[in-house]
């Protein structure tokens, strides 16, 4: 059989048309799918930004330092506590780091620090920046007007107390916002070389106090020092001071006040209701969510209650360790320098009270005392009359 050579190469030349074209038919409906999917994903791009990288940006912890007024201790503590409660609530949204004094900022120069910046939050107390303002130890360290530091977190948050905080912050350049915790016990007298009675036994006393209480013990002829926490044992040791106070039985003891006394006062009205305050950033804490910044706030409201459970096992535990371990003799303050604090204080609040802010923020004060520690009063139980009758007179108890 013959074959054409040129029909063959036309069949051929057409075999290879034909797959040319099919191929190239195939490429180009390959190339119009191809271009269709990547012109829908590019319609898609343009149309809707990158979800998964917006959601993994704002999904980022948002980390916090608070720097304490605390070394160590139980007050430090009680700080990481605070810390806690945010960091829980927070679910890895919103975390604090909390860190000792000295960290970054020395005691006085806390506040400063919050409200220009330099660390985003602090745990301290009004009393660390009474030097501004002598308003700060209505907040902390003022007169009791029968209440006790619960009370007196209760006026803050439902008394009115919060608005004239904010103003006194206002008033005084610090631009922060503050929240509070940690109802103290009321502060010891403190540490004395022997058993003080009368308010001549004082009289003429090197002590060591802070806030508005410096006012008032000077006014009963002590000598006053504001020193801060870790600086009153060694001072008292090497005779700078005569006798002290700080806080509580476990801070004195963990300072090693019974290694320079063996005369610890408890119960005073120089300083009977403190708490901790918790300041942020005011510009740090604007930029928050609400959710971020609620947990802040409520944090310091569980903290609230955490750390007074803590305070009341740990403080009295220790008491009991002063006494049996450390042969340190503990006293109730006599009515006599009660009384006589109770009459300087009033001396102190007539001076200053000459400031209106000062002054108004006394009569918010004790109207909300006026009426809650009424409540109270005629309401409560003789509490101690049920205790001495299961155990005996509370001096006299071993613990």
């Amino acid at each position: 059989m013959f074959i054409c050579p040129q029909l063959n190469l036309t069949t051929n030349m057409g075999e290879n048309n034909m797959s040319k074209k099919t191929i190239t038919s195939s490429s180009r409906r390959k190339f119009f799918k191809a271009a269709a999917v990547t012109g829908a994903a590019a319609v898609a791009t343009v149309a809707m930004p990158n979800v998964g990288a917006y959601s993994a940006a704002h999904a980022k912890t948002v980390k916090l330092k608070m720097q304490a007024a605390w070394g160590g201790g139980i007050f430090l503590e009680m700080a990481k506590q605070y810390g806690d409660r945010v960091n829980a609530m927070g679910g890895g949204s919103l975390s604090i780091e909390v860190l000792p004094v000295g960290a970054v900022l020395k005691t006085a120069e806390i506040a400063d620090g919050v409200s220009k910046g330099v660390v985003d939050a602090s745990h301290s107390v009004t009393a660390y920046w009474y030097g501004k303002n002598a308003a700060a130890s209505l907040f902390g360290t003022g007169p009791s007007y029968g209440f006790s530091s619960m009370e007196l977190i209760g006026w803050i948050e439902e008394g009115g107390g919060r608005a004239l905080y904010e103003k006194t912050l206002a008033k005084i350049g610090l631009d922060v916002v503050g929240f509070f915790a940690m109802p103290m016990p009321a502060q010891p007298f403190g540490w004395f070389k022997k058993n003080v009675k009368t308010v001549a036994d004082v009289k003429g006393m090197k002590y060591r106090t802070v806030g508005l209480a410096t006012n008032v013990l000077q006014k009963m002829g002590m000598v006053v020092r504001q020193l801060p926490g870790g600086e009153i044992q060694p001072a008292m040791k090497t005779g700078l001071i005569d006798a002290a106070e700080f806080n509580n039985p476990t801070s004195d003891k963990d300072f090693g006040m019974q290694d320079v006394s063996k005369h610890y006062h408890l119960g005073s009205f120089h300083q009977s209701q403190e708490m901790f305050e918790m300041q942020f950033n005011k510009k740090k804490y604007n930029s928050l969510s609400p959710q971020h910044q609620a947990i802040l706030k409520h944090a310091a409201e569980a903290a609230n209650s955490a750390n007074y459970y803590m305070a009341l096992v740990r403080y009295s535990n220790d008491l009991g360790k002063l006494m049996n371990e450390h042969k340190v003799n503990v006293y109730q303050t006599s009515d006599a320098i009660l009384d006589a604090q109770l009459a300087a204080w009033d001396v102190v609040m007539k001076d200053f009270r000459k400031d209106a802010l000062f002054n108004e923020i006394v009569i918010s004060q004790q109207a909300y005392a006026k009426k809650v520690m009424k409540y109270l009063f005629m309401n409560q139980p003789n509490y101690r009359l049920a205790y001495t009758r299961a155990f005996g007179d509370p001096a006299k108890v071993k613990i």
